[in-house]
């Protein structure tokens, strides 16, 4: 029997707020002098001058342009408008010795809630242990009743996975949200090592970076893992939404670098627990599903009736052994953000060990006590809605107007379960070169994990930066930017 834990999660201290402190800075140590590991970088700009870092700048722009790396930003009346992948060429860096602890912070992380995910869907003795509240899983959203008691090839319910992470005001890494659904950005942090290879070589002759550009090769071996019929007669496609979504670019992109299908919902159908594409020699079946397409629009036959994304018969197909699909369906449950509060105490009930990387504090709206405070100190807390991501539903509390606060005040006391708040993190910062200056910018990290055989954490993963002065936003579909990252090796 596992050992069952008191939850230390639900009631943040409730401290008196004061003066936001400074964030940290991730270029300079002091008095605008470059951390140990930046100064090779830095003596290069100051024998250059930043005239070239204007030309190389120009240089990468023009680049990611002519090979169409590009997103999509929706704008309040549902408009998609396409840009060039905004990309800053000063890149950040991680030491070898820090790297080590994100690394094994976020493998902890992902072996905890794949445990979870496993149990929820079956036995749920976490629940019935009271470690977790029943009414906080069976009240949310991406909990997937229609799939309790399916059993996903090797008990693998996060194959890839998305973990957010921040620097808070004394340097410290935090987890700021997990993304188990379909975790967007990987093409991204590999088109900006493609571009800075290309037009900085001289900044990668200072240093040994350890590479990111193998993540297809590692994704591609992942998934053939998960084939019923086998890894060698493995048939693959990527499952998208279409030329509208925001991340078609990446769907194509990682598509392409597996040599593997891109295919829509009306490419493929389903006969006799099978699923198959069409093609023009007759269909072929297909053993491995890497969907980009939510839940929600999986399956007509289970979920959403209207959708005409999916495939109808794919879950049948999933249940009956025929089919594998990375991400599973219901694994959003687990990175349902009411839920993040709770995973130090899952890691501690599954795996028997301390949290290796913190978690930002946390209220839960449907606690009255933490509701009625952060009702009252709106003006210093981010409330998110918990099913959103890319920064939707949410409300910046320090930036936010009156009519702002009030409408989430209306929002939060209607539905509780869908929001919950935390204190704005002053997020670390760096240095940027920006509109021909050399600039300051709030950042966070988005690292990317495979499980296949054993889970392996990139080394690096996507930068996003806020390309806004005094923005803590950095959300691509909000308009922020990235910079390649680079995971030092030892020497």
């Amino acid at each position: 029997m596992l050992k069952q834990f008191q939850s230390s999660a639900m009631h943040p201290a409730q401290e008196s707020s004061t003066a936001p402190p400074t964030a940290f800075h991730e270029f300079y140590q002091d008095d605008f002098r470059p951390r140990d590991h930046y100064l090779p970088m830095w003596e290069h700009i100051q024998v250059t001058g930043q005239q070239m870092l204007g030309a190389k700048a120009r240089e990468a722009h023009l680049a990611l342009h002519n090979e169409g790396v590009t997103f999509t930003v929706y704008s309040e009346t549902n408009e998609g408008i396409e840009r060039v992948w905004p990309f800053d060429i000063l890149p950040r860096l991680i030491a070898a010795a820090e790297w080590q602890q994100l690394e094994a912070g976020i493998k902890q992380r992902i072996r905890a809630l794949n445990l979870f995910l496993k149990d929820l869907y079956h036995g749920q003795q976490i629940l019935k242990d009271g470690v977790v509240p029943t009414d906080l899983i069976y009240h949310g959203k991406d909990f997937r009743r229609e799939i309790i008691g399916i059993t996903p090839p090797h008990d693998i319910y996060t194959h890839i996975s998305g973990i957010d992470l921040i620097r808070a005001e004394d340097g410290e890494y935090l987890v700021l949200e997990d993304n188990l659904r379909t975790p967007s950005g990987v093409s991204y942090m590999i088109e900006n090592r493609i571009i800075e290879r290309r037009i900085l070589p001289e900044f990668f002759a200072q240093y040994r970076v350890r590479r990111v550009e193998h993540y297809p090769e590692l994704l591609l071996q992942a998934l053939r893992h998960l084939s019923p019929r086998g890894a060698e007669a493995a048939v693959i496609v990527v499952l998208t939404p279409g030329i509208f979504n925001s991340a078609y670019f990446e769907h194509t992109f990682l598509a392409k670098e597996m040599g593997v299908e891109l295919a829509e919902g009306r490419d493929l159908v389903c006969k006799n627990n099978k699923v198959y594409l069409k093609t023009t020699q007759g269909l072929r079946q297909v053993d491995v599903i890497y969907r980009r397409v939510d839940d929600d629009f999986l399956d007509p036959l289970v979920f959403r009736a209207d959708s005409m994304l999916g495939v109808a018969g794919v879950i049948a197909a999933w249940r009956a052994g025929q089919v594998a699909i990375a991400n599973a369906p219901g694994a959003g449950i687990a990175d349902d953000k009411a839920v993040y509060s709770y995973v130090p105490d899952i890691i501690r009930y599954y795996l028997g060990e301390e949290p290796v990387l913190a978690s930002v504090p946390t209220y839960q709206m449907t606690n009255p006590q933490d509701r009625a405070y952060v009702l009252d100190n709106m003006q210093t807390m981010v409330i998110k809605a918990v099913a959103e991501s890319g920064g939707y539903g949410m409300l910046m509390g320090p930036s936010s107007t009156v009519a702002q606060r009030a409408e989430f005040a209306r929002k939060v006391t209607d539905n509780p379960r869908n929001y919950i708040a935390q204190p704005v993190v002053q997020i670390s910062r760096h240095l940027c070169y920006l509109d021909g200056e050399l600039e300051s910018r709030h950042l966070d990290l988005r690292p990317f994990a495979i499980y296949g055989r054993e889970i392996e954490v990139v080394p690096g993963g996507l930068t996003r930066v806020a390309m806004t002065k005094g923005s803590l936003v950095v959300n691509s579909s909000q308009g922020g930017g990235s910079k390649d990252t680079w995971v030092l090796a030892d020497r």
